[in-house]
């Protein structure tokens, strides 16, 4: 979709980005003299000019290219940078009396899951999250960045696709669980819990040194990311299937990996029945 795109363009909008895509103007390559209706000369030559920066700015990288545009529009990048694209997702201790802590972190990169966890290899996020260009997350904006940049004292200058918003624009809302109820995934065994639970699967973790709750906790969180994969191809197919584009630009659904964790059935229920659950 990037090639199509030319809302990037000063003075394009998304109204005069359709209208060249009706007159023909499908491509960066189809803007040439004689120049589409509504463009002058001088301006022709401006579109022209930007284009070919364009296309150097996405030689140097998804970072370069995304300047060009609004966050908004960035998930017109994925395809191309799809192979330096991690899906992320945090565990934490929590908002309560004390400082809120990261207890586990999940990267999937769409064929591999690397996991962080607090007292053990926390400290390698810093390293793996650098291999990528782009990031995405399901509120991640609000949430999980400033809550890693603050942690790391680092700052994640990726590109950053949180999936609240752009699914949001697609009237598919209900917080990360529900819209994936609405674009039909499973949790399985992990049906029902949440963010909360997880809070108290570290708890339990961390008071009796019980790996079935470490354990619970990151097939939790494993699977809050890899079905990251999942909606974002879901988004980015509705989004195209608006465009003249679609037919050729749709993308397969990813295959699920396997969760390298399982879940607790025992310990799930007993946390439900001890916390009034």
């Amino acid at each position: 979709m990037l090639f199509h795109t030319f809302v990037h363009i000063p003075g394009i909008g998304a109204a005069t980005e359709r209208r060249l895509w009706e007159a023909g103007v499908h491509h960066w390559d189809d803007f040439a003299a004689p120049w589409p209706a509504g463009f002058s000369g001088r301006r022709g030559e401006m579109v022209r000019r930007l284009l070919g920066e364009s296309r150097a700015r996405f030689r140097e990288g998804a970072r370069s290219v995304a300047r060009l545009m609004r966050a908004a529009h960035h998930w017109r990048l994925f395809p191309y940078f799809r192979e330096t694209t991690a899906y992320l997702d945090i565990e934490t201790t929590g908002r309560g009396p004390g400082p809120e802590l990261i207890t586990a972190i999940t990267l999937y990169d769409g064929a591999a899951i690397q996991t962080f966890v607090r007292g053990d290899n926390l400290d390698d996020f810093v390293e793996a999250v650098g291999r990528y260009q782009v990031l995405v997350t399901y509120n991640g904006r609000c949430f999980d960045a400033p809550v890693i940049e603050r942690a790391f004292g680092i700052r994640l200058d990726q590109v950053h696709i949180d999936l609240r918003f752009l699914l949001q624009e697609l009237g598919i809302t209900g917080g990360l669980k529900g819209c994936e109820k609405k674009l039909g995934l499973d949790r399985g065994e992990l049906e029902g819990v949440d963010g909360w639970f997880a809070v108290l699967l570290w708890g339990e973790y961390a008071r009796t040194g019980n790996r079935a709750a470490l354990e619970t906790l990151l097939a939790y969180n494993v699977a809050d990311t890899v079905n990251l994969e999942t909606l974002m191809v879901h988004a980015y197919n509705r989004k195209v299937g608006a465009t003249p584009f679609g037919d050729r630009l749709t993308l397969p659904l990813p295959t699920p990996p396997v969760n390298p964790f399982a879940p607790s059935p025992a310990l799930i229920a007993d946390l439900r029945r001890r916390h009034g659950l």
